[in-house]
């Protein structure tokens, strides 16, 4: 329990199903004198007590479990080190894979329970080959992206009874009429450990700041920056670029070299990315087929982004593509190519973020993107 308005409903909707229910929230935070501030951060004192009142409302036990050492490792330190390797990670699939749905997860069973309910927005099904993570009903409110880290065995002691409700208004409707005081409660942005927003300013604090070269897609260096850190794929302003673009246009950053520590920008073109490829890959349940055969998915890279069809395969990584940003015990890697007859190139891909294949509307897995090939470059190879 959050202490938000969907698991403290889903946590009613648990108790009225009949299940013997009891509620936990999870302290995360390092510095546990924190408040919210409106949409800003969560797992604050107040997110503790929000979720304690909506325990004691349902007529539920309640216990606060304090991860939060096991956060830092896993999440805050994690987030560290990626951004410091040149990726860009997404910290709520960590958390989701790391905290919630395993050492959370793996304490529950220890206790004795069934399941680990939360008021994400996802559906399971049981399959042929067995459980199955889907979209939500309702797509606009789906959250089954940041679940696709997701494994068979803990996808089996999952429930999500939010699933099939169409709307967020549903929801805060339901909350008001069971008395529930959080059935107005503003959602939570932004990373939960930098509730302010800065990213690039908590980075500062946190990842050497090491000048270095700016260079275009030529190698011509073009101007300097601070810490590479502080850039991301697609970015555009914030440069302060010494020397304009011949052609006078905008560039971009098209990626981060770690090693040499360089910011490599060019025409907002080479951010149309046709092929994506990756390692730390994890399937949620049994696929049911040939992985290693070419087969036909949806990729999504982002939590609010549409799903693009493509083509995937799992292959070995071969020497002539290995790239400073896999890492080095990676064997084998995801690849997908976008199918360019029925979706526009992705644009703006960093390595770090997590794509997630779909087929229809089931979770097939994850994988984290270790490179992206540019739509000149994969038409130059062809």
């Amino acid at each position: 329990m959050s202490g938000g308005v969907d698991s403290a409903v889903a946590a009613a909707r648990a108790v009225e199903a009949g299940h013997e229910v009891v509620g936990v929230h999870l302290a995360l935070s390092r510095m546990p004198g924190t408040i919210r501030t409106g949409s800003r951060g969560c797992c604050t004192i107040e997110d503790a007590m929000d979720a304690r009142r909506a325990a004691n409302l349902l007529g539920i036990p309640f216990y606060v479990w304090d991860l939060s050492e096991r956060f830092k490792e896993d999440v805050v330190d994690d987030f560290i080190a990626e951004y410091a390797a040149g990726r860009t990670p997404n910290p709520c699939m960590r958390c989701n894979e790391k905290i919630k749905f395993a050492a959370l997860l793996d304490k529950a069973m220890a206790l004795g329970f069934d399941a680990v309910a939360t008021g994400h927005y996802a559906t399971l099904a049981e399959g042929a080959h067995g459980p199955e993570l889907h979209r939500a009903s309702a797509w606009a409110k789906d959250q089954s992206y940041v679940l696709g880290v997701l494994t068979e065995r803990q996808l089996a002691h999952c429930y999500f009874p939010l699933g099939d409700t169409p709307s967020k208004q549903l929801i805060r409707a339901e909350a008001a009429e069971r008395g529930l005081q959080v059935a107005q409660k503003p959602d939570s942005h932004d990373i939960c450990f930098i509730p302010d927003g800065d990213t690039r300013g908590w980075l500062s604090d946190h990842v050497d700041r090491t000048p270095g070269d700016i260079l275009d897609e030529s190698g011509d260096v073009v101007g300097s920056h601070d810490g590479a850190h502080g850039y991301t794929v697609g970015q555009r302003r914030g440069l302060q670029l010494g020397r304009p673009a011949p052609d006078g246009k905008p560039r971009y950053v098209l990626s981060i070299r770690p090693v040499s520590n360089q910011v490599v920008v060019g025409p907002k073109e080479q951010l149309e990315i046709s092929r994506i490829a990756g390692g730390r890959f994890s399937w949620a349940g049994e696929p049911g087929f040939e992985l290693s055969e070419r087969f036909g998915c949806d990729v999504q890279i982002r939590a609010h982004a549409d799903p693009v069809p493509a083509f995937a395969r799992l292959e070995p990584i071969l020497p002539e593509e290995r790239t400073e940003l896999h890492r080095a015990d990676a064997t084998h890697e995801v690849v997908v190519d976008i199918d360019l007859e029925h979706a526009e190139p992705l644009v703006g891909v960093a390595p770090g973020q997590t794509a997630v294949l779909y087929v229809g509307t089931r979770v097939l897995g994850q994988f984290t993107i270790d490179r992206a090939v540019p739509l000149e470059t994969a038409a130059t190879r062809s």
